[in-house]
This record gives structure tokens, C-alpha cells and sequence, in this order.
């Protein structure tokens, strides 16, 4: 999969132009998923030295992206007629998501177990609530 991932409130808290703090697992997590061979795309409001500032914090990281702000790294806008900043992902993962960001674990388990988040929510919310048993009446023994 191309999944696009915001860095401001995704990666790291919000505190632009500065870069705020490591929101728990997003690295970790970003990471596997490049392992398994998904291709990630740093999709950010960030441009010039911001960009690079963010960048060159997730490779001080270990995270390397596809490309940044771009469907491929060769992407040149100035020799595209054609040039569109809307990317080809499969996948976004942003904070700005209606309903928010999930925790990191259950964004990998989306992408990993292919399940909406309601499905995911759904099947946890089965598994780990209380069996509700009734006490039988004198009369059903």
C-alpha cells in the first residue's frame, strides 16, 4: 500500500514550526509497516528547511520515507504541466481525521488485519465485554 502520513500531530505532538514531541509508537510503528514493504509518504504542510527539519528528524530515527510531499521522489512540479499536490496514497493516516487520531496500535492493526475502525473497535469491544449470565428462577431447574 501508498500510505501518506501527516507529521504534525500524527508523528509528533503539535508544536509547529518547532517539532514537538514523539507521540507514542508512531515511529515504531511507521517503521514496521515500511518493513512489510508498505510505501510511506511524508505528506505534510512543512515545506523548504521545516521539511527537511522533520525529515531528517525520522531518519535520526531510523524512519525513512518513499517520498515528502510527492507521489515519488523523482517528482519535479516545475517540468509537469500537469502537477497535482493531491497524492495517489491508499492510505492517510492524519490527525485531522473526522473522529481523530487512534493510537498507533490500532492504526497498525487497520492496516495489518484489513478492518475499518469501526470493525476493529467493534471486534474488541465483542471480545472483552463481561458474558451477561442470568440467574435461573426456581422454576427452570
Amino acid at each position: 500500500m501508498i500510505i501518506a502520513v501527516d507529521f504534525d500531530g500524527t508523528i509528533v505532538t503539535h508544536e509547529y514550526p518547532k517539532i514537538g514531541k514523539e507521540i507514542p509508537f508512531a515511529i515504531q510503528t511507521l517503521k514496521m509497516l515500511a518493513n512489510e514493504g508498505h510505501q510511506l509518504i511524508l505528506w505534510s504542510v512543512r515545506e523548504g528547511k521545516l521539511l527537511d527539519d522533520a525529515i531528517n528528524w525520522c531518519r535520526e530515527r531510523g524512519l525513512e520515507f518513499y517520498a515528502a510531499n510527492k507521489d515519488f521522489p523523482e517528482e519535479n512540479p516545475n517540468k509537469n504541466q500537469h502537477f497535482s499536490r493531491k497524492l495517489k496514497a491508499d492510505l492517510w493516516i492524519d490527525d485531522r481525521n473526522v473522529g481523530g487520531l487512534p493510537d498507533w496500535g490500532t492504526i497498525y492493526r487497520i492496516i495489518n488485519e484489513k478492518k475499518t475502525y469501526e470493525q476493529i473497535i467493534s471486534d474488541d469491544f465483542t471480545t472483552n465485554s463481561p458474558k451477561v449470565t442470568t440467574k435461573r428462577k426456581w422454576w427452570q431447574l
